[in-house]
């Protein structure tokens, strides 16, 4: 299991997961952070990204912010 810092920029032209160093990262999402739009399209890509499925990615602080603590639980 990993947690990680991720700075989100919502309402992007494209979505991408940028690697900045070890625990910290920024996201470039497409969707608005309306009705938690940002963050379904956050935690999918994120599990591509970290070639987990959706359930194993959980933001646990910063549901409402740009700035967000997630953990991912990878097997193996």
């Amino acid at each position: 299991m990993i947690t990680i810092n991720i700075n989100v920029s919502p309402n992007s032209s494209s979505s991408k997961i940028i690697k900045v160093d070890e625990d910290n990262y920024r996201a470039k999402l497409k969707n608005p952070p309306i009705k938690g739009r940002a963050n379904k399209e956050l935690v999918e890509l994120l599990a591509k990204y970290f070639k987990v499925e959706k359930e194993d990615v959980e933001i646990m602080r910063g549901l409402t912010g740009r700035y967000k603590v997630v953990r991912i639980k990878k097997s193996g």
